[in-house]
């Protein structure tokens, strides 16, 4: 796999949204406007994480949640695990994503219905609603719903926005320039076929963060433990150490196996090196073993 493209586009990515992500926070902070003050309470609540956090603290947290759900559709549409292409177009000949392009023809998923305020979002695609820029907020709100629709099926990747990080979701979201944009172009259909491209793009988007919080050379606090210390593992490294912690302990209470011609990486141990390893005459099941894997291995 070509991870090139996947690095080149997660960095350039983390500087845009965070770009964009501290715009949309001084613009929220500053302005005063009826949408806003419908949302006194979100607005207070992100006064708070400013607070009991720091302003660039609370741009890395949504810049990444947004950077995360925007790549997970991505990969979920080139898929096919979502019925229309949330971020994606439906065909090479349309730039805007087909959520968009449906609602624009008067159709809204029933599934998706219940997470979003279809007349409202008719009113502004249709210019009924008074609104700047009506499409992009039309689809915003989509957005925002299909990550909710997401929500009951992947809580840790989708949690349910109503709250900041929906206030602070940037404004350019279908321009050339987009990081939407960026993310189809970056996740192509190839890069889709190995679920590696999303453990890739995590590491590569918080390799600039390591770098900044390893050279730094202070004591590393909490909120940059993450970026210090979290490291995407390759299929194949995976592969090695099981095979050859989980792996071994079946081979050696099952010396007659013939699990060992299906374990690539697996290494046979000499003679020394069985006495070290765990042994039970009476491991049956397998499912109950557990391995821990530190750092230092």
């Amino acid at each position: 796999m070509n991870t090139k493209p996947l690095e080149k586009f997660a960095q350039a990515a983390r500087q845009l949204l965070h770009e964009q992500v501290a715009a949309k926070l001084e613009q929220v902070l500053r302005i005063d406007s009826p949408e806003l003050r419908e949302k006194t309470a979100v607005v207070t609540e992100l006064n708070k994480q400013i607070v009991q956090s720091s302003r660039p603290a609370v741009v890395e947290r949504v810049a990444y949640i947004w950077f995360n759900r925007f790549c997970a559709l991505r990969y979920m549409d080139v898929n096919q695990y979502t019925r229309i292409g949330v971020v994606s177009p439906a065909d090479e000949s349309h730039t805007q994503p087909e959520l968009l392009q449906e609602a624009k023809a008067g159709h809204i998923d029933p599934d998706l219905a219940a997470y979003v305020d279809s007349q409202q979002i008719f009113d502004l695609l249709a210019g009924r609603r008074p609104s700047p820029d009506g499409q992009t907020e039309a689809y915003r709100l989509l957005l925002v719903g299909s990550c909710n629709q997401q929500h009951a099926a992947m809580p840790f990747m989708f949690e349910k926005i109503d709250d900041y990080t929906e206030l602070l979701m940037p404004d350019d979201l279908l321009s050339s320039h987009s990081v939407l944009n960026a993310v189809r172009e970056a996740l192509t259909p190839a890069a889709c076929e190995d679920v590696e491209a999303i453990g890739w793009l995590y590491q590569f988007y918080i390799s600039e963060k390591k770098d900044e919080v390893i050279g730094a050379k202070q004591k590393i606090t909490p909120e940059n433990i993450p970026a210090a210390t979290q490291l995407f593992t390759p299929n194949w490294i995976v592969r090695y150490l099981v095979q050859n912690s989980v792996g071994r302990l079946w081979m050696l209470n099952r010396p007659d196996s013939r699990l060992a011609e299906q374990m690539e990486f697996y290494i046979a141990p000499d003679a020394s090196q069985k006495s070290g390893f765990l042994q039970k005459p009476d491991f049956l099941d397998l499912q109950k073993v557990r391995a821990c894997f530190s750092n230092n291995l």
